[in-house]
């Protein structure tokens, strides 16, 4: 029931962190995110925060959970 409403607040996520979401469920780490976006890792923990918050995910083993339908970040 809780996963159902993550699809609303999805789209409350700006671009980057739509592209951080994929990156984290990819499996990269951050250091690695701010390299491959040329971001500071702060930048990167900015945006990683902000999603959580906004995705209501409380740890971050939710983020490699798949939690939303496939090719949603198509």
């Amino acid at each position: 029931i809780k996963s159902a409403n993550r699809l609303p607040r999805f789209a409350t996520l700006t671009t980057r962190e739509r592209e951080v979401l994929k990156m984290l469920a990819e499996g990269q780490s951050v250091k690695e995110i701010a390299c491959d976006l040329n971001l500071s890792v702060k930048t990167v923990e900015a945006h990683k925060f902000n999603l959580m918050r906004k995705l209501d995910i409380h740890n971050k083993a939710q983020l490699w959970m798949p939690r939303v339908p496939d090719g949603i970040f198509m």
